[in-house]
């Protein structure tokens, strides 16, 4: 999962039950697929009717579930909180006592004269106050969206399962309006429109309770396109509730991003086909709040504001679905028993965070300096603001310890770093492999060595790994994971940057278009009502090529009025500006108006960044491109 850091706050991870030694014979006399109905034309109150069918039950008592904590979401979401009026019923129709466990959990008895369960799903965006992980709401990408003219299906949302069943077979019928759009990574089986041609009920089959909670679904008016990359089918789904942004609007930032990772990847194994949906909130209460994305086997919910430019939404698509998409590699390919016999009620984790969602970013970012997405100075920029934000984490706090404990405190609240340490732990481990390869081997080859020996069926053991990969490696790799990774001491990273012919020190610096480093050059009156450039703004290139100066007062960009109720929403835009946009900005310059119209170009402040060391080698220059390009 990736949750944009903007205030963008996270992958998901491939599992299969923990009761997959359990005999689904036992329980049922005859095995036939669990039939989980979901109708969208029934809706009442922002709630959508279903129905489960099991077959019969040969057993006295029965436990049935809705996920406490969903893969790839670090977080409680309990889903059944969302469930209303839950019934049991007899083969006669007459309802069935039962016990409420908890809020996820109810048990039966007398099982074995259930014919059916039925209960109503509340969405969980209409609860979404404040939104976004560590909230009590579950992650935006995970969560669930019924209005309308547009349904998120996160199936984990919408079906349960039984607790000694979950590698039984389901049978998922959807029935909507006939001319709902519906995309979904699962395959259809079938598909009946009713009489009167008002409805259309589709049929899907999922070979066991994984392979539901893995393949969302959209229904509603979103748009659709599907184009080949490679030999990589692409489905895109858009759900934009202002209309401004389309499939095809963002098809040819996609293609390049899809192009360029399948590049990157060379020969590692990848899915046949991939599904990206994307939705697009309005941001208000009803709609998503949690912006980022969650992955799945061979798709990615994603959830951006609808009020994105283009190229806002863009750079955003390349940085969060590109993650989602490495997280083919890991932890898909390559992961431990933990994610392999996932429990969805009392989950255990793994040690390796800095491998599923570390090596997972860095990936994100360093193919976009491979593949020739941005130069070498913006993804020094990229890795110089994760060491920056990880200083503001604890740095003092064993990544595996943090990693098996992530629900609890203190341990949930670093999670973030993850995408910051996380990444810079793979960078460090990438830099020392080339080193003593002289440029052969980086943390890739690492991970497709790994991806050969295990692959999505075969997990590693959680102890073991680490010591494995030293053994795959080289001895100095041991040092590094037993004082940075397993331990707690704090990663000086000059010491691996050197190694390229680089350091952490004052230069000019690549920086944003609302700050140079973390100083902002922007400030506030409450008493005026205005936004004005402060002194710093002249030693930020971009604003002082373009004639803007200390004190000016912002009066308006790109034609919306700025105040200070709207202020904090337009300049996260500003910050997301991207080389050759057409910008215009509106200032006032005592009490006459002065107009920038220019075109975006990359902005360098003098500040302390990742710069070239004083003197730098021909092999460290050798090691830096194979580092870089290689």
């Amino acid at each position: 999962m990736r949750a944009k850091i903007l205030a963008l706050f996270m992958a998901g991870l491939l599992v299969v039950s923990c009761n997959s030694t359990k005999s689904t014979t036992n329980d049922l006399a005859t095995v036939v697929p669990i039939e989980s109905s979901i109708n969208l034309t029934k809706v009442s109150n922002d709630k959508v009717p279903v129905t489960i069918d099991p077959g019969r039950f040969t057993q006295k008592t029965i436990t049935f579930r809705l996920p406490k904590v969903v893969q790839g979401t670090y977080a409680i979401s309990d889903f059944g909180k969302y469930i209303d009026d839950f019934k049991a019923l007899d083969y006669s129709g007459k309802e069935m006592p039962f016990v409420h466990v908890d809020d996820n959990t109810w048990t039966i008895s007398d099982a074995k004269n259930l014919d059916k369960i039925t209960y109503w799903v509340n969405d969980t965006f209409d609860q979404e106050k404040t939104g976004g992980i560590g909230y009590d709401v579950p992650f935006s990408p995970s969560g669930t969206d019924i209005e309308p003219d547009e349904f998120v299906l996160n199936l984990h949302g919408f079906v349960g399962y039984f607790e000694s069943l979950q590698n039984h077979q389901y049978k998922i019928e959807v029935t909507s309006p006939s001319d709902f759009k519906r995309v979904s990574a699962l395959p259809e089986s079938s598909e009946k429109t009713s009489e009167d041609g008002q409805t259309l009920t589709t049929t899907y089959l999922a070979n066991r309770y994984f392979d539901v909670t893995d393949n969302p679904m959209m229904y509603g008016k979103q748009d659709v396109d599907a184009f080949n990359v490679g030999n990589i089918k692409i489905v895109l789904s858009v759900y934009s509730p202002s209309g401004k942004h389309t499939a095809a609007s963002l098809k040819n930032t996609v293609y390049k991003m899809m192009q360029a990772q399948k590049a990157f990847l060379g020969d590692i194994n990848s899915t046949p086909e991939y599904h990206i949906f994307l939705y697009l909130s309005e941001g208000t209460d009803g709609y998503a709040k949690g912006y980022g994305a969650l992955e799945h086997h061979t798709s990615t919910v994603v959830v951006f504001p609808d009020a994105y430019s283009n190229e806002e939404l863009g750079s955003g698509m390349i940085d969060v679905v590109s993650h989602e998409f490495f997280h083919i590699v890991t932890p898909l390919s390559v992961h431990s028993e933990d994610i392999q016999y996932f429990n969805y009620n009392n989950p255990t984790f793994s040690k390796h965070l800095w491998m599923y969602e570390g090596v997972t970013e860095y990936f994100a970012n360093l193919f976009q300096v491979n593949q020739g997405l941005i130069d070498d100075s913006a993804f020094y920029k990229k890795l110089m603001d994760k060491i920056n934000y990880s200083k503001q984490m604890d740095d003092a706090m064993s990544f595996t310890i943090m990693s098996e404990n992530v629900l609890k405190a203190p341990y949930k609240d670093q999670y973030l770093n993850v995408y910051q340490k996380g990444a810079l732990i793979g960078m460090c481990i990438d830099i020392m492999m080339r080193d003593e390869s002289d440029g052969k081997r980086g943390i890739l080859s690492l991970m497709k060595q790994l991806s050969e020996k295990y692959g999505k069926d075969k997990p590693f053991e959680d102890d073991a790994l680490i010591d494995e990969i030293i053994a795959m490696t080289y001895p100095s790799l041991k040092p590094f994971f037993y004082d940075h990774v397993i331990g707690d001491i704090p990663i000086d990273y000059n010491q691996y940057l050197a190694k390229v012919g680089l350091k952490i020190g004052e230069g000019r610096v690549e920086t944003g278009y609302i700050q140079n480093g973390s100083e902002l050059i922007l400030a506030g009156s409450g008493q005026t009502g205005q936004i004005f450039f402060t002194d710093a703004v002249s030693d930020n290139s971009f604003w002082h090529d373009a004639g803007a100066e200390p004190n000016d007062v912002i009066k308006s960009i790109n034609g919306t009025q700025i105040t200070l109720q709207n202020a904090n929403e337009i300049l996260n835009g500003v910050a997301r500006w991207t080389p050759g946009q057409e910008v215009e900005v509106m200032l006032e310059r005592d009490g006459e108006p002065v107009e920038i119209k220019t075109t975006v170009t990359k902005s360098y402040t003098q500040g302390t960044g990742i710069v070239d060391m004083d003197t730098v080698t021909p092999h460290q220059m050798e090691i830096r491109e194979a580092w870089l390009k290689g």
